[in-house]
């Protein structure tokens, strides 16, 4: 199937040096290696909120997260009650036992405002608002939507928590890196961070410091906890708000700049970096780190791109050949894609995918 691919070009890759992607690399694996050092135990908490017709697109992205990552990861699935069963039945055949671990939860709003919380934007999307709230326990959690792919091991993220400063508490990415096709600061009736505002689909949370901070806000000269500030904000702009929990956290920190840490949008790369032509210098220098595949391109024919990468990772079965069985054929596939905008930069979709391959097999050769 594979014979127009050149064998010896994958074989000799597998062979390169490791100084192939330059000091970059070199600087971010010492970083890497120091944080996993002085953190040698340290569980990952991975959060997604599961509602609908949702329930491959999250086990998906489990599954992506589950291939590359070095310390064991805890997934605290907040699901529908009828989705549970099928969770369970498909998380059980994972063969990582005892490095993966999973809680379901049911979704669960303040009783007194339930209903208004659970419509707002999508059916359980605002869930994500009261994870420090509900995880008492848990100091730190990677929150992630349903449609998000990770192309390079969940530590590589997580380890941003060690790059906070006193004040930052969570860390997003911009919502758009062009102003000239922004959303916020074009259509926006709320305040919103930054220029362009912040995508909540990736959200790395310090929630040690969250329950702690107290708020600035405009609707009261009073500072306001996490628990005491959603309801008010809600009220004020429920009217403005396009995005839902999203608008709520924009506005959040426009009043709290100080609080939040940006990374690179090779951190949550959509469609929107790519559809009217790349803006995404980051991931065109590095390649995508995490794919976030909003607008359902997962699933429809507009973005052949973005599909093929979930449809590889959806299709690979743990255990085999990550060359032969991901690699090789999601390759072959972008190329077919190279007639759409974002199919013209379809090596950055498997440049950090295939770095990620070699440094498992690395990691595997070593014990």
């Amino acid at each position: 199937r594979y014979k127009n691919l050149s064998v010896s070009f994958w074989n000799s890759y597998w062979m390169l040096p490791s100084d192939v992607c330059g000091m970059n690399c070199f600087w971010e694996a010492a970083f890497r290696y120091n944080y996993m050092k002085t953190h040698p135990s340290e569980k990952m908490h991975l959060a997604v909120v599961a509602c609908g017709e949702r329930l491959e697109e999250t086990v998906t992205m489990l599954r992506s997260a589950i291939i590359f990552s070095i310390k064991p990861l805890q997934f605290h699935i907040f699901a529908e009650d009828q989705l549970h069963k099928s969770f369970k039945d498909i998380l059980d055949d994972f063969p990582y036992e005892g490095r993966v671990n999973y809680t379901l939860y049911p979704i669960t709003f303040p009783t007194e405002s339930a209903a208004e919380w659970k419509k707002l934007f999508k059916p359980c999307a605002s869930q994500r608002l009261f994870l420090p709230l509900i995880l008492k326990n848990v100091d730190s959690l990677l929150y992630v939507d349903t449609d998000i792919l990770f192309l390079r091991p969940v530590d590589d993220i997580w380890s941003f928590l060690a790059k906070f400063n006193s004040t930052q508490i969570a860390a997003m990415a911009p919502e758009h890196e062009e102003p000239r096709i922004g959303w916020y600061n074009r259509f926006a009736r709320h305040p919103y961070y930054g220029v362009t505002g912040i995508n909540s689909g990736v959200m790395l949370m310090n929630m040690t410091r969250i329950r702690k901070k107290y708020f600035k806000n405009d609707m009261t000269p009073v500072r306001l906890q996490w628990g005491e500030i959603l309801m008010p904000l809600l009220k004020k702009y429920k009217l403005n708000i396009t995005w839902g929990d999203q608008d709520l956290l924009n506005i959040m920190f426009f009043h709290n700049p100080e609080s939040l840490y940006v990374f690179p949008c090779q951190w949550n790369y959509r469609p929107d970096h790519c559809i009217y032509g790349s803006n995404c210098k980051e991931a065109e220098e590095e390649g995508i780190f995490i794919l976030h595949g909003n607008r359902g391109v997962y699933h429809d024919d507009k973005q052949p791109t973005f599909r093929a990468v979930y449809e590889a990772i959806k299709n690979y079965s743990f255990g085999d050949d990550l060359v032969h069985s991901l690699l090789q054929p999601l390759e072959l596939e972008l190329q077919k894609t190279m007639h759409t905008y974002c199919g013209r930069v379809y090596k950055m979709f498997i440049k950090q995918l295939t770095k990620s391959v070699r440094h498992l097999y690395a990691r595997r050769s070593k014990g």
